[in-house]
């Protein structure tokens, strides 16, 4: 598991820094262009017709630092949650292989547990250190060590509650950023009143163009940064649950192929 963490760190960084470089090339070379092009044409319109109401256009909505920067947050977290979602795949091809090759009303003694260890032993490192073949092994081992069933069940029930919590406390960066989008939105929120009341005394001598464009930062980055954390948030929560389905099946996996063979000498 020590040789994971840094895989996942580095994978975190470049992913970031992939997020920041796309999404700002996609605002520098399409949207904020597009946005200047737009705004430069309603003002035409609204000086030629003064009935004339301009459209509410996408560019224009998205075009502040602010929706850039949810933007960069929600790609940083759908890049984390499909390394997530990779990792869970990856735990439910290990729960499709027969780990405990057994025939049916065939029992598995405390001096057989070697040999049922081997092929689990034999499976490459890095398959090694997923749930599964951890608690099989932890099983295994407490049962040729205790031969006692109970204590080979409360080891597989306490390991799978363990890699539950560690799943658990791993989502804590995908939560910091699906917190961090709604607030950002605010910021635009107060920066774009700011700017509004800073050009009130405009507004008071009939021109409140300016007041226009700021209110209109204000509520279109919240508008974005939420509907961005919705988006954000469900995802989560579909990970979430992937994972939790991984360790309760897990979990079956040891009862139904392995605990329910289990039979301590003289019993």
């Amino acid at each position: 598991m020590t040789k994971q963490l840094p895989v996942e760190f580095i994978y975190q960084l470049f992913s970031l820094i992939i997020a920041i470089i796309i999404v700002h090339g996609v605002y520098v070379s399409i949207v904020r262009p597009n946005a200047r092009q737009i705004q430069q044409e309603q003002a035409i319109q609204i000086n030629s017709d003064p009935n004339y109401v301009p459209e509410r256009s996408t560019y224009i909505v998205i075009k502040d630092f602010e929706q850039e920067a949810c933007f960069i947050l929600m790609l940083w977290s759908i890049s984390l949650m499909g390394y997530k979602a990779w990792q869970v795949t990856q735990e439910r091809k290990i729960l499709q292989m027969d780990l405990v090759p057994l025939a049916e009303g065939t029992s598995i003694l405390p001096e057989d547990t070697r040999e049922f260890s081997r092929p689990i032993q034999a499976l490459p490192e890095n398959a090694q250190g997923f749930l599964l073949p951890r608690a099989l092994l932890t099983a295994l081992h407490r049962f040729r060590s205790t031969r006692n069933i109970q204590d080979v069940s409360n080891a597989i029930r306490a390991i799978c509650e363990s890699e539950s919590e560690r799943l658990d406390s791993e989502l804590s960066m995908i939560r910091y950023i699906a917190w961090a989008i709604p607030s950002i939105g605010f910021l635009g929120t107060v920066r774009g009143i700011g700017q509004a009341l800073s050009q009130a005394h405009k507004a008071v001598q009939g021109d409140i163009a300016g007041v226009t464009q700021s209110l209109g930062v204000a509520f279109n980055s919240t508008f974005v940064a939420l509907l961005i954390s919705i988006l954000v948030m469900f995802l989560m929560h579909q990970l979430q649950l992937a994972q939790e389905r991984v360790v309760l099946d897990a979990e079956d996996y040891c009862d139904m192929r392995l605990v329910r063979h289990l039979q301590s000498q003289g019993v």
